[in-house]
């Protein structure tokens, strides 16, 4: 049968092997179901003939041998009525319808296992394709996750090395250089502090508060002679009252 030879290679396909190699499982899956669902209608096709031929032989041999039962009914009934020159020609006829079944047993043979060949294949074929049909989406699934991290992969990658940012980092330490020096050249600019100048200032105010102040000495130095600073105090208000 040219069926059978067209068809090997479904018999012994292995449908996993052929995914596990493809570089593009996706597109693979729905090629391999295109392939597959166009095999399956010429099998079926196919399948459907040989199998009506396996029928068809099967009915010829049935009828070849319910006819040589007949004759060989036939045959015993001539015998039992005496006529042996009937029964010989019935008997004839059997043996020609015997040499006829032969034939028809051959053909028979040949025709069932064709039939049981193909209905293997065409039983195999559509195991495979329910079997790619329920990993289908499974499979679409796994390859548009693998996607979406992929391109979240190269988006990582390009912050990382995003030369906007790095741009910003350098701008951001050349300003704070800049400030650093222009708080140095201030500090620099006010020159060294004159603390008599200071001190000046502060006692040049409200004599209040310097009698405020001078209370505050007295309280602290206590039971000591108070004479060199009496003479001392007249003297510094001597000169504030000028």
């Amino acid at each position: 049968m040219g069926i059978l030879s067209r068809f090997k290679d479904i018999m012994s396909a292995n449908i996993n092997s052929l995914l596990d190699k493809a570089e593009n499982p996706e597109k693979m899956i729905d090629q391999c179901l295109r392939n597959l669902n166009s095999d399956l209608g010429k099998v079926k096709s196919e399948t459907a003939a040989v199998m009506a031929e396996d029928q068809r032989s099967k009915r010829a041999l049935d009828e070849v041998n319910a006819e040589i039962d007949k004759m060989q009914q036939f045959a015993v009934k001539a015998l039992e009525a005496g006529n042996e020159n009937d029964a010989r020609k019935f008997l004839e006829k059997k043996s020609s319808l015997s040499a006829k079944q032969q034939e028809l047993q051959q053909s028979y043979d040949l025709a069932h296992t064709n039939a049981e060949n193909m209905r293997a294949m065409h039983d195999k074929l559509v195991k495979d394709i329910n079997e790619l049909e329920s990993r289908r989406d499974m499979i679409k699934g796994k390859m548009a996750v693998a996607k979406t991290q992929e391109r979240m992969n190269k988006m990582v990658s390009g912050l990382n090395g995003n030369s906007s940012i790095a741009a910003f980092d350098r701008m951001e330490a050349k300003a704070n250089a800049a400030l650093d020096k222009a708080n140095a050249m201030a500090e620099l600019n006010a020159g060294p502090v004159d603390e008599i100048a200071d001190l000046t200032a502060k006692y040049s105010g409200n004599t209040a508060q310097v009698d405020d102040e001078l209370a505050a000495l007295k309280a602290s130095l206590g039971q000591q002679d108070t004479t060199a600073v009496d003479d001392e105090l007249a003297a510094l208000k001597a000169n504030l009252n000028k």
